[in-house]
């Protein structure tokens, strides 16, 4: 019991009481499908290495966790973008479609952006919790399609096996996550029925009970999926990640309250060359808090990942 009160406490002091003001410089681009996604910059004009960091669940750039490595990052001579997933920026998106934990296509389109603009000869990846299995899912999908200027992964508080994560919401401890994401999704949901009329059914919110039947109401439809297994097996990240050509890490707390053990690939870590898993005892879920500092483990453990492992082979940085 003291664990779990210990993972709360570590999840949920560091992010409503610590405040980390922020002036991105804000771009939109559109994507192949016709939506738009909002990313903000710290430009830092003589480096060329840029970090991408990617939020949580309901998050946005303006976030602690992201806004404090946007500042460590930028503090140790990097380029920083921090985008927002659909209708995360504080406008809604323009198509039926939302955003979920699978959607790396988005994630691949800043990628390429960034790459286009032919100012970084070394892009890392940053993610946290939904962002962190984003971030994993990208590279696995691209695998040895990877951009050459992208050179390493780092996922913190990542639900890699998405069905052990929803069914962790329903422990009775956890009601303030299931409360704060039911209101906000649902929200959206009715938003994206208003914009687009006949895409979910309203009514059916009257019904749910667990957050599986959030998912096959309305998140799963939305995403294209009638089958729950099969979405969920689309979400999951440690289906895929096996397949990175980039070095890997992989940082879940072992009291996170939201992202159970069985979420974390850890025979995966043993065995794969490329990606390193780390159970840190206390963190909770994207806190890591660092008494009497102004950034926090996950900053620090981000850029010694980066710093510490070698680039894939043929690479310059």
């Amino acid at each position: 019991m003291l664990h779990r009160l210990s993972g709360h406490y570590q999840t949920i002091v560091p992010n409503l009481f610590r405040r980390v003001p922020i002036d991105y410089r804000r771009e939109r681009i559109h994507t192949d499908d016709g939506d738009f996604l909002d990313l903000d910059w710290l430009d830092h004009p003589d480096s060329r290495r840029l970090v991408i960091l990617s939020h949580g669940l309901e998050g946005d750039s303006s976030r602690v966790y992201v806004a404090s490595a946007a500042h460590y990052f930028a503090r140790h001579g990097w380029q920083v973008v921090a985008w927002n997933c659909r209708s995360c920026s504080g406008e809604m998106n323009l198509t039926p479609k939302l955003y979920s934990h699978g959607q790396s296509e988005d994630l691949a389109a800043v990628v390429d952006h960034a790459i286009a603009q032919d100012r970084f000869d070394q892009i890392v990846l940053v993610g946290y919790s939904m962002g962190g299995n984003l971030t994993l899912k990208y590279l696995g999908t691209v695998g040895a399609d990877r951009p050459a200027q992208v050179t390493h992964g780092v996922a913190f508080s990542a639900p890699c096996f998405i069905e052990h994560s929803v069914d962790s919401l329903e422990r009775p401890d956890n009601w303030v996550y299931k409360r704060k994401f039911y209101n906000s999704l649902s929200a959206k949901i009715a938003a994206k029925e208003a914009q687009f009329p006949g895409t979910v059914d309203l009514s059916l919110l009257e019904g749910i009970r667990v957050w599986r039947d959030f998912d096959r109401a309305f998140s799963a439809p939305i995403g294209g999926y009638e089958d729950l297994d099969e979405f969920y097996a689309y979400l999951s990240s440690g289906n895929f990640v096996a397949e990175t050509t980039a070095p890997v890490l992989i940082v879940n707390a072992q009291n996170d309250p939201i992202v159970p053990e069985a979420c974390t690939p850890v025979e995966l870590g043993r065995k794969h060359p490329l990606i390193t898993v780390e159970q840190p005892r206390r963190g909770g879920h994207v806190g890591f808090a660092l008494r009497g500092r102004d950034y926090n483990r996950m900053d620090e453990r981000a850029l010694a990942f980066v710093n510490e492992t070698a680039a894939p082979r043929g690479i310059c940085v």
